[in-house]
């Protein structure tokens, strides 16, 4: 993410997991028999992320989510700044246990329906402690003030462990502009003209039921119904042509690519599309608001001719790229920030070339290799915030170290230096030390190391865990194994240590 102000806030104290009680109702007459071996038990009701104990979930993996929305964007002004979104996801998981019952997030929205390998399941009213439905098949959905939003789904007969499930669910409601733990707008934010999808950290769950933790990653098709002269764009590549019919325009996009929830998009506006292809092949696919303003409209031009180039500078540097295509949504709206929302980067309002470079270097670092727990969320932005230096030093703009010094210049009294980078809590995901900070510490590593280690630990770490999720710990292990040296020290000066750390 870049571009995002925040204040530094203290670490939240993790909440407790609390069980799943479910009230009572019939039970059905021929129970589904216990699985073979270890008894059927429920999902954890969180990924384990001690930031956000309820996002994501337990007892599967999800290989695929098929969304099928409609959405119908606000009234013009003086209406209400509500939109109606309403879906049907089809989610196909793998249970990683033997399952009596799992959850999917989904916060703000009613579900209407729910089949589970084409059997219905019934809803059923919100628990009463020590209650539970033995035998029937049924779903739920809990909204409450933890942040726990979940629909729980009891599938009967049960899964066991590796059964491949199609989960359906029907869903819908009004859309307004949710905000995260700090007070941030994220996740399907309603603009006037359609909305603005950006999700980091747990917002995918504002707009379909999801497993929503970066641990958790699936591949997506997308078909999104917009009135006519609207434009639907989402992750990856056309599946085919735009389709309209009776005053409506249903968009088709197909992202083949393990993708975490928090980097889904499908936004709607007022857009121009642009397609081209760098000179390796690589799609690009460009989304640009015809209602930017000359001078943004202008910078978004010049920013995003420069994408090929960046591209091609960044595959030297590190490994060739990730995903099928790349691009841009570049959106009017305010909300003042952008995100690396996986090969289609969204931006508000104005598309920078330094933040172009940051996106661009977040589908490395950050979407093809993501942070295990969301406390390790420098390994993201130290990393494309590095790469905005590595890039201006390319293009003829200043060097990476005299980055460096400037970050290194401000004074040690300073509570910038206070942030424990490694561990920023989750009021301090977004605050400037995990980006600035972060990328000295990069740079620190690269004095430390030199430049022929330092670039080889970049690139065994994109190979190493490409498509999946990693540590800070085990990038200090690749580090280790590369440069032949002890980091420990290292590491605990300039991520864990609340002060500033040494010029090197």
């Amino acid at each position: 993410m870049s571009a995002r102000t925040r204040t530094t806030g203290a670490v939240l104290a993790a909440l407790a997991a609390a069980a799943v009680a479910v009230p009572g109702a019939t039970p059905v007459a021929a129970l589904a028999a216990e699985p073979r071996g270890e008894a059927a038990t429920p999902g954890d009701s969180g990924a384990g992320d001690p930031y956000f104990p309820f996002a994501g979930n337990g007892g599967y993996d999800v290989r695929h989510y098929d969304l099928d929305l409609t959405y119908q964007p606000p009234a013009p002004e003086p209406a209400p700044l509500v939109g109606r979104l309403s879906g049907v996801a089809t989610i196909d998981l793998t249970a990683t246990q033997n399952l009596d019952r799992f959850n999917l997030d989904l916060r703000g929205l009613d579900v209407h329906e729910v089949e589970v390998n084409g059997r219905s399941a019934e809803e059923v009213d919100p628990p009463s402690p020590g209650e539970q439905v033995e035998g029937a098949a049924y779903w739920r959905v809990q909204n409450d003030a933890q942040r726990q939003w979940e629909l729980t789904i009891q599938p009967r007969p049960r899964l066991t462990k590796g059964e491949r499930a199609r989960v359906v669910v029907t869903y819908g409601g009004d859309t307004t502009r949710p905000t995260d733990i700090e007070g941030a707008l994220y996740g399907w934010v309603t603009t006037r003209d359609g909305a603005m999808v950006v999700n980091e950290p747990e917002g995918a769950m504002t707009w379909y039921p999801v497993s929503d933790h970066p641990t958790d990653k699936a591949t997506y098709g997308f078909e999104i119904t917009v009135p006519e002269g609207k434009v639907a764009v989402a992750n990856g590549l056309p599946r085919r042509k735009p389709v309209t019919k009776d005053g409506w325009t249903t968009w088709f996009w197909k992202a083949p690519d393990q993708q975490a929830s928090y980097l889904t998009t499908a936004s709607v506006g007022d857009f121009t599309l642009h397609t081209s292809k760098t000179d390796r092949g690589l799609a690009v696919v460009n989304a640009v608001d015809k209602d930017l303003t000359a001078a943004n409209a202008a910078t978004t031009s010049a920013s995003l001719a420069r994408q090929a180039d960046m591209i091609a500078f960044f595959e030297d540097t590190f490994t060739r790229y990730p995903f099928n295509s790349f691009g841009a949504i570049v959106d009017d709206d305010s909300v003042g920030y952008a995100l690396e929302t996986q090969t289609r980067p969204v931006y508000s309002r104005v598309a920078s070339e330094s933040t172009v470079a940051h996106e661009l270097a977040h589908q490395w670092l950050g979407n093809a290799v993501s942070p295990e727990l969301w406390r390790g969320i420098w390994l993201n932005e130290g990393w494309a915030s590095y790469a905005e230096w590595l890039w201006a030093e390319e293009s003829g703009g200043r060097s990476a170290q005299a980055s460096f010094e400037e970050v290194m210049a401000i004074p040690a009294d300073d509570p910038f230096w206070t942030v424990v980078v490694a561990d920023p809590g989750p009021l301090g995901l977004f605050v400037a030390p995990v980006y600035d900070r972060g990328a000295a510490t990069l740079h620190a590593l690269r004095l430390e190391i030199g430049d022929r280690a330092f670039f080889a630990s970049a690139r065994r770490w994109l190979q190493r865990y490409d498509d999946s999720t990693a540590t800070t710990e085990d990038f200090e292990a690749v580090c280790e194994k590369v440069s032949g040296e002890s980091l420990d020290a290292f590491f605990d000066t300039w991520l864990r240590t609340p002060s500033k750390p040494p010029t090197p």
